[in-house]
């Protein structure tokens, strides 16, 4: 938030105990529905919010930063922010801001209702499935901070316009930005959704290859060069279950196969889907199937 301490409404009750801060209308200036400033050290919606602590907020908030790495926390994911990055945080997400970090940048706070409803359209303002955290590259980068440079500009000069004029042009001012913003956001979004087919088709070749022997969701995201957190956002996304679910579904999948269609004994059909030890066979058998491997047999013959 810009250096400013908050003054004036109390938060309200959030659900779950978590607390629920209106804009802070009177901090404005001119009492407009929007706020563009620095990020400062005393970054605070109101003065007994400790921001350090989840809570929520009724406004959007759109973050540039100057300085890194950030690490800030929206809807229950860290999100880490370097010099460049942009997070939009959007009304009702829950959020916490890092009580190590150094906040550096420019700050847009936005009270929804500010904008006309076909403005809000045609920006996703709402579009809570886009990612709140935006990496704009230098050209996009350039164009949005020299838009920001303008609103703020716009934002603080109350003496060349009347309040009403000062109003619709600080809308059309906005606008232009969040545009800016809604178009990188589905940008991002689509190249996110990319790499996640990527890093899943790329998953799903090495289980194929390794089910047998490596039954390990580390082991295969260290291979891939992935961490465990973008596998798991990967695989989620493209099939609704976990890696460590996709790998059990394959490998039981293959032990029905051979008890099926061979006459190996369960001890060999476990040891040939990575189980040396028939009884941890049977076990994790009758966990995925509800059957032990002689009665899901008996059962086809």
């Amino acid at each position: 938030m810009a250096d400013r301490t908050p003054r004036g409404e109390g938060p309200s009750a959030g659900g779950e105990g978590i607390k629920t801060f209106p804009f802070p209308t009177e901090l404005a200036v001119g009492g407009v529905g929007m706020q563009v400033g620095p990020l400062g050290d005393d970054h605070t919606w109101h003065a007994d919010a400790p921001l350090h602590r989840v809570h929520r907020i009724d406004f959007h908030v759109i973050m540039l930063f100057t300085d890194g790495p950030v690490r800030h926390m929206i809807d229950f994911a860290e999100y880490e922010a370097d010099a460049g990055d942009l997070l939009w945080i959007r009304p009702g997400q829950v959020h916490r801001f890092s009580r190590e970090a150094v906040y550096r940048g420019t700050v847009l706070t936005m009270q929804p209702g500010f904008l006309p409803r076909a403005t809000v359209e045609a920006t996703g303002l709402y579009r809570y499935d886009l990612p709140p955290l935006l990496h704009p590259d230098p050209d996009r980068l350039a164009a949005l901070q020299a838009s920001l440079d303008q609103l703020r500009r716009e934002y603080e000069d109350t003496a060349t316009l009347p309040l009403s004029l000062h109003t619709a042009v600080l809308r059309h001012t906005l606008t232009a930005v969040l545009l800016r913003l809604a178009h990188l956001a589905a940008s991002s979004a689509e190249a996110d959704r990319q790499q996640t087919d990527s890093t899943f088709t790329r998953f799903r070749d090495a289980v194929e290859q390794g089910f047998a022997a490596n039954h390990s969701v580390s082991a295969y995201a260290d291979a891939l060069g992935y961490s465990r957190r973008t596998l798991v956002r990967a695989v989620r996304a493209a099939t609704g279950e976990t890696p460590k679910g996709f790998i059990d579904k394959r490998v039981v999948l293959e032990a029905k196969r051979l008890l099926a269609h061979t006459d190996l004994p369960i001890g060999r059909v476990g040891a040939a889907v990575g189980f040396p030890d028939a009884a941890n066979f049977t076990k994790f058998f009758h966990l995925h199937t509800g059957q032990t491997p002689v009665a899901f047999r008996a059962e086809l013959r």
